[in-house]
C-alpha cells in the first residue's frame, strides 16, 4: 500500500540536497522591571532590570545611534555584545572602545551581563535546576524587553550577535540553539568547543569565577556529558547553516603585534578551539570567516580590532539581509523545543540528542528515540484538510488532519520501535493538501 508513495517521498527528499541538521525564542515568561535607567552621554544608558529569570537585579548598558530621539519613525538593528570570563557588562564600552568605533552606525547595541563565568547557560545546580538561567533572561527576557522598549526591528534580519571568549562560546551556543533569532554571529578568541579542555572550564571559570562547587553549571562532565554537548557550539554545529558566521583566533604564541609580543596559555586554548570549529563548520560544508591572525594573546587590542573588522559585514547583512533557510534542520538535546514556529516535545526517557532534519511544507525527517509531539508553524490553510503519512522502521501510519485556526497541524511520531529499549530511529513524514 505505501512502496508507491514512499518511492516518490525519497526521490523528493533526495531532490532538496541533504545534510545538516533544534530549543527556543519562547513567548517571554515574566516581564522585567526597568530599576534604573542612567544617561552616562548622548548615545550610553546604563539600565539596572528585576528579572525573574535570574532572580535578583541585573544591569546592562545600551548604545543608541545618533540622532535617535531625532529619527522617531526609523527602526534600528541590533548587535547584542557578551563579555568574557572575569569581566561583565561594561568592558566593551571601558575597555572594547565600542562607542568611539560604532559613532556613525545606525545601530542598537546592548551589551548584558552574564556574571564572572556564567557560561550563558541555565545552571544545572546539582539536579536542582532554577536560578541563575542566564539563556532565559537573555534569549526569552532581554530580547523581548529591548524590542519592546527601543525602535529597533523585531525578526531575525535585525539580529546580531558577538563576543569574546566566554562571549563568544555564548554567542555561537546562543545562535547554534536559537538559529532562528539571528542573522549573524561572531567570535573573538571563542571557547566554542568544550569537548577539548572541559577541566580548564570547571577549574577556571566556573569554580574559580563564579566561587560555586564543581557540577554547579553542566553537571559533573563525566554523569551528564549530554548537558555539556547540548550548548557546545562544535556539537550543534548543523544548525548554524543559512547563518552569517565570522570566527577570530590568535595562536598564543609569542610575538605579536598589539600586546608587546607576550604569550598567552589562554588564547592556545581558545586557538585549538577555534580550529576545531573551524574545522567542523568546514566538514559540514556551512561557509564562514575564518580569521586566524597568527601570533596574538586573549588582550583587548585584538578583540577591538576583530570588532572593528567584522562591523561593517553585520552592517552590510543588516542593510541586505538573506532569507532564512528553507528547509531547514536542527539538532538538540533538550526535551522540548521550538524552531521558525514549530514546536516538538520528545517523551522519551533517553537524555539525547534528536533531530528535525529538511523540513519543509511538504514533511520532514526526525530521528530520535520514544515518540516525539509535532506541532507545525502556522504553514497550511485552516479550512483544508491534510494527508499525513509516517515511514520508517516500525511506523507506517497514515492520518487526515485539519489544521487549528492558526493554520498549524499537531501529530504524534513514534520513533522507538521497541518501548522497552527506545532505541534512536528515523521516521519520514510527508504532508499534503487533500482539499
Amino acid at each position: 500500500m505505501y512502496r508507491p508513495w514512499f518511492k516518490r517521498f525519497a526521490a523528493f527528499f533526495l531532490a532538496l540536497l541533504i545534510f545538516p541538521a533544534l530549543h527556543t525564542h519562547a513567548e517571554g515568561q515574566e516581564r522585567l522591571k526597568v530599576v534604573s535607567d542612567i544617561a552616562l552621554s548622548e548615545r550610553l544608558h546604563e539600565i539596572v532590570l528585576d528579572s525573574p529569570a535570574l532572580g535578583k537585579q541585573t544591569p546592562l548598558r545600551v548604545l543608541l545611534p545618533q540622532g535617535y530621539d531625532e529619527h522617531s519613525k526609523e527602526k534600528y538593528p541590533v548587535l547584542y555584545m557578551l563579555h568574557g570570563c572575569c569581566g561583565d557588562y561594561k568592558s566593551w564600552t571601558v575597555a572594547g572602545d565600542i562607542e568611539n568605533m560604532t559613532k556613525d552606525l545606525p545601530l542598537v547595541i546592548v551589551m548584558p551581563d552574564a556574571g564572572r563565568g556564567g557560561s550563558y547557560s541555565n545552571w544545572y545546580n546539582n539536579g536542582a535546576y532554577g536560578k541563575p538561567e542566564w539563556e532565559t533572561y537573555h534569549i526569552n527576557e532581554l530580547i523581548p524587553w529591548v524590542e519592546h522598549s527601543y525602535r529597533v526591528k523585531h525578526t531575525r534580519e535585525g539580529r546580531a550577535i558577538a563576543g569574546l571568549s566566554m562571549g563568544g562560546f555564548g554567542s555561537l551556543s546562543y545562535a547554534a540553539r536559537h538559529p532562528d533569532l539571528f542573522l549573524a554571529a561572531a567570535s573573538f578568541s571563542g571557547v566554542v568547543n568544550t569537548n577539548l579542555d572541559p577541566d580548564f572550564l570547571d577549574k577556571t571559570i566556573f569554580q574559580n569565577q563564579e566561587n560555586v562547587p564543581p557540577g554547579t553549571v553542566w553537571g559533573d562532565r563525566a554523569n551528564h556529558e549530554i548537558i555539556w554537548r547540548s550548548h557546545n557550539p562544535w556539537d550543534l554545529a548543523e544548525n548554524l547553516a543559512g547563518m552569517d558566521l565570522s570566527i577570530y583566533t590568535g595562536t598564543g604564541e609569542a610575538g605579536g603585534p598589539l600586546d608587546g609580543g607576550v604569550a598567552s596559555p589562554v588564547e592556545e586554548i581558545c586557538y585549538s578551539m577555534s580550529t576545531s570549529m573551524h574545522n567542523r563548520l568546514e566538514e559540514l560544508g556551512i561557509p564562514h570567516d575564518w580569521n586566524s591572525y597568527g601570533p596574538g594573546s586573549h588582550t583587548w587590542g585584538y578583540w577591538k580590532r576583530d570588532l572593528a573588522q567584522t562591523m561593517p559585514r553585520f552592517m552590510t547583512l543588516f542593510e541586505h539581509p538573506p532569507k532564512a533557510p528553507r528547509p531547514f534542520s536542527y539538532k538538540s538535546a533538550e526535551s522540548s523545543f521550538s524552531i521558525y514556529g514549530w514546536r516538538v516535545k520528545m517523551n522519551r526517557k533517553a537524555e539525547e540528542f534528536a533531530e528535525i532534519n529538511q523540513v519543509t511544507k511538504a514533511g520532514f525527517l526526525i530521528t530520535g528515540s520514544g515518540t516525539a509531539e509535532i506541532k507545525t508553524a502556522s504553514w497550511y490553510h485552516p479550512q483544508k484538510r491534510y494527508l499525513v503519512k509516517m515511514h520508517g522502521k516500525g511506523n507506517h501510519k497514515t492520518m487526515i488532519l485539519k489544521p487549528d485556526h492558526n493554520g498549524k497541524l499537531k501529530f504524534n511520531v513514534k520513533l522507538s520501535v521497541n518501548p522497552l529499549k527506545e532505541e534512536q530511529n528515523t521516521i519520514a513524514v510527508m504532508i499534503r493538501k487533500l482539499d
